[in-house]
Protein backbone atom coordinates (compact mmCIF):
# COMPACT_ATOMS: atom_id res chain seq x y z
CA UNK A 1 0.00 0.00 0.00
CA UNK A 2 1.54 3.29 -1.05
CA UNK A 3 1.09 6.64 0.67
CA UNK A 4 -0.42 9.36 -1.46
CA UNK A 5 0.80 12.92 -1.12
CA UNK A 6 -1.78 15.52 -0.14
CA UNK A 7 -2.16 18.24 -2.77
CA UNK A 8 -1.00 21.66 -1.61
CA UNK A 9 -4.47 23.07 -2.16
CA UNK A 10 -5.87 20.56 0.35
CA UNK A 11 -3.25 21.19 3.03
CA UNK A 12 -5.21 22.52 6.05
CA UNK A 13 -2.34 24.77 7.06
CA UNK A 14 -2.15 26.25 3.57
CA UNK A 15 -5.91 26.78 3.48
CA UNK A 16 -5.81 28.46 6.92
CA UNK A 17 -2.93 30.70 5.85
CA UNK A 18 -4.78 31.70 2.68
CA UNK A 19 -7.92 32.43 4.71
CA UNK A 20 -5.98 34.63 7.12
CA UNK A 21 -4.32 36.47 4.23
CA UNK A 22 -7.70 37.03 2.59
CA UNK A 23 -9.22 38.24 5.86
CA UNK A 24 -6.37 40.70 6.34
CA UNK A 25 -6.69 41.89 2.74
CA UNK A 26 -10.42 42.50 3.14
CA UNK A 27 -9.82 44.33 6.43
CA UNK A 28 -7.27 46.59 4.80
CA UNK A 29 -9.57 47.25 1.84
CA UNK A 30 -12.31 48.33 4.25
CA UNK A 31 -10.20 51.06 5.79
CA UNK A 32 -11.00 54.63 4.87
CA UNK A 33 -9.08 56.11 7.78
CA UNK A 34 -7.75 59.03 5.77
CA UNK A 35 -11.28 60.04 4.72
CA UNK A 36 -12.53 60.03 8.32
CA UNK A 37 -9.60 62.17 9.47
CA UNK A 38 -10.04 64.56 6.54
CA UNK A 39 -13.74 65.08 7.28
CA UNK A 40 -13.00 65.68 10.97
CA UNK A 41 -10.21 68.13 10.09
CA UNK A 42 -12.57 70.11 7.85
CA UNK A 43 -15.20 70.18 10.61
CA UNK A 44 -12.59 71.45 13.08
CA UNK A 45 -11.41 74.24 10.78
CA UNK A 46 -15.00 75.26 9.93
CA UNK A 47 -15.78 75.59 13.65
CA UNK A 48 -13.25 78.37 14.17
CA UNK A 49 -15.22 81.29 12.64
CA UNK A 50 -18.36 80.15 14.49
CA UNK A 51 -16.42 80.14 17.75
CA UNK A 52 -14.69 83.45 16.94
CA UNK A 53 -17.79 85.49 16.03
CA UNK A 54 -20.17 83.60 18.31
CA UNK A 55 -18.14 84.17 21.46
CA UNK A 56 -19.98 86.29 24.02
CA UNK A 57 -17.62 88.27 26.25
CA UNK A 58 -18.51 90.61 29.10
CA UNK A 59 -15.51 92.20 30.79
CA UNK A 60 -16.13 93.59 34.28
CA UNK A 61 -14.60 96.70 35.89
CA UNK A 62 -12.51 94.56 38.23
CA UNK A 63 -10.64 93.08 35.24
CA UNK A 64 -12.45 89.75 35.15
CA UNK A 65 -14.41 88.58 32.13
CA UNK A 66 -17.45 86.42 31.61
CA UNK A 67 -17.72 84.48 28.40
CA UNK A 68 -19.89 81.92 26.64
CA UNK A 69 -18.93 80.01 23.49
CA UNK A 70 -22.39 80.18 21.97
CA UNK A 71 -21.29 79.92 18.36
CA UNK A 72 -19.45 76.68 19.03
CA UNK A 73 -22.36 75.35 21.05
CA UNK A 74 -24.74 75.87 18.13
CA UNK A 75 -22.28 74.68 15.46
CA UNK A 76 -20.83 71.40 16.73
CA UNK A 77 -23.92 69.23 17.30
CA UNK A 78 -25.11 69.72 13.73
CA UNK A 79 -21.62 69.67 12.26
CA UNK A 80 -20.69 66.38 13.90
CA UNK A 81 -23.88 64.68 12.75
CA UNK A 82 -23.11 65.83 9.19
CA UNK A 83 -19.45 64.78 9.55
CA UNK A 84 -20.23 61.24 10.71
CA UNK A 85 -22.89 60.90 8.02
CA UNK A 86 -20.27 61.88 5.41
CA UNK A 87 -17.80 59.39 6.88
CA UNK A 88 -20.43 56.64 6.72
CA UNK A 89 -21.08 57.44 3.06
CA UNK A 90 -17.34 57.23 2.28
CA UNK A 91 -17.05 53.82 3.95
CA UNK A 92 -20.20 52.40 2.36
CA UNK A 93 -19.21 53.56 -1.13
CA UNK A 94 -15.72 52.11 -0.73
CA UNK A 95 -17.17 48.81 0.50
CA UNK A 96 -19.56 48.57 -2.42
CA UNK A 97 -16.81 49.37 -4.90
CA UNK A 98 -14.72 46.49 -3.52
CA UNK A 99 -17.61 44.11 -2.99
CA UNK A 100 -16.92 43.70 0.73
CA UNK A 101 -18.87 44.52 3.86
CA UNK A 102 -18.10 47.30 6.30
CA UNK A 103 -18.40 47.68 10.08
CA UNK A 104 -18.48 51.46 10.16
CA UNK A 105 -21.97 51.78 11.69
CA UNK A 106 -20.81 51.24 15.33
CA UNK A 107 -18.34 54.08 14.79
CA UNK A 108 -20.97 56.35 13.26
CA UNK A 109 -23.42 55.58 16.06
CA UNK A 110 -20.73 56.33 18.66
CA UNK A 111 -19.89 59.57 16.90
CA UNK A 112 -23.53 60.63 16.67
CA UNK A 113 -24.07 59.81 20.33
CA UNK A 114 -20.99 61.82 21.31
CA UNK A 115 -22.52 64.96 19.81
CA UNK A 116 -24.83 65.26 22.82
CA UNK A 117 -21.98 65.13 25.34
CA UNK A 118 -20.73 68.69 24.76
CA UNK A 119 -24.10 70.49 24.95
CA UNK A 120 -25.16 68.29 27.86
CA UNK A 121 -21.96 69.17 29.74
CA UNK A 122 -22.47 72.87 28.92
CA UNK A 123 -26.03 72.78 30.27
CA UNK A 124 -24.92 70.88 33.39
CA UNK A 125 -22.16 73.39 34.17
CA UNK A 126 -24.51 76.34 33.53
CA UNK A 127 -27.17 74.94 35.83
CA UNK A 128 -24.60 74.09 38.51
CA UNK A 129 -22.99 77.54 38.62
CA UNK A 130 -26.41 79.19 38.51
CA UNK A 131 -27.07 77.67 41.94
CA UNK A 132 -23.54 77.48 43.34
CA UNK A 133 -20.83 80.13 43.79
CA UNK A 134 -17.91 80.12 41.39
CA UNK A 135 -14.75 78.83 43.16
CA UNK A 136 -12.37 81.62 44.08
CA UNK A 137 -9.21 79.53 44.11
CA UNK A 138 -7.54 77.88 41.11
CA UNK A 139 -9.35 74.82 39.80
CA UNK A 140 -7.53 71.46 39.90
CA UNK A 141 -5.74 70.38 36.74
CA UNK A 142 -7.95 67.31 36.28
CA UNK A 143 -10.91 69.65 35.88
CA UNK A 144 -9.38 71.19 32.77
CA UNK A 145 -8.48 67.76 31.38
CA UNK A 146 -12.08 66.60 31.85
CA UNK A 147 -13.34 69.85 30.33
CA UNK A 148 -11.24 69.29 27.20
CA UNK A 149 -12.32 65.66 26.98
CA UNK A 150 -16.03 66.54 26.72
CA UNK A 151 -15.27 69.27 24.19
CA UNK A 152 -15.80 68.32 20.51
CA UNK A 153 -12.09 67.81 19.81
CA UNK A 154 -11.83 65.48 22.79
CA UNK A 155 -14.88 63.54 21.60
CA UNK A 156 -13.24 63.23 18.18
CA UNK A 157 -10.36 61.39 19.84
CA UNK A 158 -12.75 59.06 21.70
CA UNK A 159 -14.57 58.12 18.50
CA UNK A 160 -11.26 57.58 16.71
CA UNK A 161 -10.42 55.00 19.37
CA UNK A 162 -13.61 53.19 18.40
CA UNK A 163 -12.64 53.35 14.72
CA UNK A 164 -9.16 51.98 15.50
CA UNK A 165 -10.78 49.05 17.33
CA UNK A 166 -13.19 48.33 14.49
CA UNK A 167 -10.43 48.45 11.89
CA UNK A 168 -7.89 46.62 14.05
CA UNK A 169 -5.67 49.53 13.08
CA UNK A 170 -2.62 49.85 15.32
CA UNK A 171 -1.33 52.88 13.42
CA UNK A 172 -4.60 54.73 13.98
CA UNK A 173 -4.56 53.74 17.66
CA UNK A 174 -1.10 55.24 18.12
CA UNK A 175 -2.10 58.37 16.18
CA UNK A 176 -5.24 58.77 18.29
CA UNK A 177 -3.38 58.37 21.58
CA UNK A 178 -0.91 61.05 20.48
CA UNK A 179 -3.80 63.29 19.38
CA UNK A 180 -5.59 62.86 22.72
CA UNK A 181 -2.39 63.60 24.62
CA UNK A 182 -2.04 66.79 22.58
CA UNK A 183 -5.58 68.12 23.06
CA UNK A 184 -6.02 66.97 26.66
CA UNK A 185 -2.62 67.60 28.21
CA UNK A 186 -0.74 70.06 26.01
CA UNK A 187 -3.03 72.49 24.22
CA UNK A 188 -4.89 74.90 26.51
CA UNK A 189 -8.12 74.94 24.49
CA UNK A 190 -9.91 77.34 26.77
CA UNK A 191 -7.50 79.98 27.98
CA UNK A 192 -4.34 81.99 27.59
CA UNK A 193 -2.95 80.88 24.24
CA UNK A 194 -2.48 83.14 21.25
CA UNK A 195 -1.31 86.60 20.21
CA UNK A 196 -2.16 89.08 22.98
CA UNK A 197 -3.61 91.74 20.65
CA UNK A 198 -6.33 89.30 19.54
CA UNK A 199 -7.26 88.53 23.13
CA UNK A 200 -9.53 85.72 24.25
CA UNK A 201 -10.69 84.76 20.76
CA UNK A 202 -7.17 83.96 19.58
CA UNK A 203 -6.55 82.11 22.81
CA UNK A 204 -9.32 79.73 21.79
CA UNK A 205 -8.77 79.70 18.02
CA UNK A 206 -5.06 78.86 17.86
CA UNK A 207 -5.35 75.48 19.64
CA UNK A 208 -8.25 74.56 17.35
CA UNK A 209 -6.08 75.37 14.34
CA UNK A 210 -3.36 73.10 15.72
CA UNK A 211 -5.84 70.27 16.33
CA UNK A 212 -7.19 70.65 12.80
CA UNK A 213 -3.69 70.62 11.32
CA UNK A 214 -2.85 67.43 13.23
CA UNK A 215 -5.99 65.73 11.89
CA UNK A 216 -5.20 66.94 8.37
CA UNK A 217 -1.62 65.69 8.55
CA UNK A 218 -2.94 62.36 9.82
CA UNK A 219 -5.31 62.16 6.84
CA UNK A 220 -2.47 62.87 4.41
CA UNK A 221 -0.22 60.33 6.11
CA UNK A 222 -2.80 57.52 6.04
CA UNK A 223 -3.67 58.37 2.45
CA UNK A 224 -0.01 58.15 1.42
CA UNK A 225 0.39 54.84 3.26
CA UNK A 226 -2.69 53.46 1.51
CA UNK A 227 -1.32 54.38 -1.91
CA UNK A 228 2.01 52.70 -1.18
CA UNK A 229 0.29 49.49 -0.14
CA UNK A 230 0.35 46.90 -2.97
Amino acid sequence: MTAESVPAADDPRRVLADLRALTRRVRLDQRMTWAALLVLAVATFAAIPFDWFGLWVNCLPDGGCQLARRGMLYYWPWAMVAAYAAIAVCYVRAARARGVGTRVMPYVITGAASTVVFPAAWVAVTVYFANHPIPEGPLPYWYFVLDRLVMPWGMIGVTLLVLAWLERNVALLLFTLAYLALVLLVLPMNFGFGPPHFGIRAGMAVPQVIAGVVLLLGALGFRAARRRRP
